[in-house]
């Protein structure tokens, strides 16, 4: 299966949802903000990312279920955030109504058969790191009898080249199983092929991790980094950037290691990027080795931790987790 049509549809959401939080990002006060009831806060671009996203779904694949990361719940009650987000998602689909905006939100809050086909979505992921005009992701992710088919990432501010800051923010990363891993500017242009870098020595390997330690275990990080000799400073970013960063080869390693023996990551949260680390030539796994098992349901229950790398200092990287063990 060619899965063009999904990709251009996949390319086409993410990039339409990626715009609007752009320009939502240079406006956002914080009325524009509400409390979960795990009090992170979610922004009126979460909701319009999900809807923009869910209606092109709808529309070219009507059969298809969408797992997302929101729901209506909290919208309920507040017609003044649902007015300035249906205002949002009507700037990319001038035909969207309140009705039909809460129906497309509320698709990914349905239950679905974790083994058939169908997509997961995190509208805008690296939620803290959008509120502080830093990076944050936009995913999107095609999953078949548990594993991923096809990812999407939107990166609205991320670099097209760390190392040369002339060329601009904004990226597009997209894969196809057994089809490559590939980046372009945000509006599409320029795409070219990525792939994780050559480095084989653990010491000369360097970490992306997340910008609050309260989302990354620093502490653990220190103390691999120290086990291993590697010298290079980490790359603090937020969001599935990090996968991003490792697939186009400005890092080598991504740990997420587990909060406690029960935490489960999120399959939202890891999907896209997953595959695209995959693609360009990396290895994503637990921090067991085992590889990750989307087909449980909305959770990875079948996993701890995450650990992707540039797959050659993939086993070390392991073996000093199991020693810390």
């Amino acid at each position: 299966m060619s899965y063009d049509s999904e990709l251009n549809v996949a390319l086409l959401a993410v990039r339409s949802a990626a715009r609007m939080c752009s320009s939502v990002q240079s406006q956002l006060v914080t009325s524009d903000t509400l409390q979960k009831k795990d009090r992170s806060p979610v922004t009126i671009a979460d909701y319009a990312s999900q809807a923009v996203i869910s209606s092109h779904l709808q529309t070219n694949f009507p059969k298809d279920v969408l797992v997302g990361e929101e729901d209506v719940t909290e919208l309920q009650g507040d017609k003044s955030m649902r007015t300035k987000i249906l205002t949002l998602v009507q700037e990319q689909l001038p035909e969207m109504n309140e009705t039909r905006m809460l129906e497309a939100i509320a698709r990914g809050s349905r239950d679905h058969d974790p083994k058939e086909r169908f997509w997961t979505v995190d509208p805008i992921d690296g939620t803290k790191g959008f509120l502080r005009q830093e990076q944050y992701a936009v995913a999107l992710a095609l999953l078949e009898d548990g594993e991923v088919t096809l990812g999407v990432l939107g990166c609205p501010n991320l670099p097209l080249d760390f190392n040369d800051e002339s060329k601009g923010v904004g990226c597009l990363l997209w894969a196809v199983r057994e089809k490559g891993a590939f980046m372009s500017k945000l509006d599409g242009s320029q795409s070219r092929h990525i792939h994780v870098n050559p480095v084989m020595n653990p010491r000369e390997a360097r970490f992306v991790e997340s910008v609050e330690a309260a989302h990354s275990a620093h502490d653990i990080h220190a103390h691999i980094s120290q086990a291993l000799e590697i010298t290079p400073e980490s790359l603090r970013i937020d969001s599935q950037c990090k996968y991003a960063a490792v697939s186009r080869g400005d890092v080598s390693i991504y740990l997420r290691y587990p909060k406690d023996d029960v935490y489960r990551e999120k399959i939202w949260d890891h999907a896209a990027g997953s595959v695209i680390v995959e693609e360009g030539g990396g290895k994503v796994t637990d921090i067991y080795g085992k590889k990750l098992d989307f087909g449980p349901g909305r959770k990875l229950m079948n996993n701890q931790g995450i650990v992707a790398t540039n797959g050659n200092v993939h086993q070390a990287i392991i073996d000093v987790i199991a020693k810390m063990r």
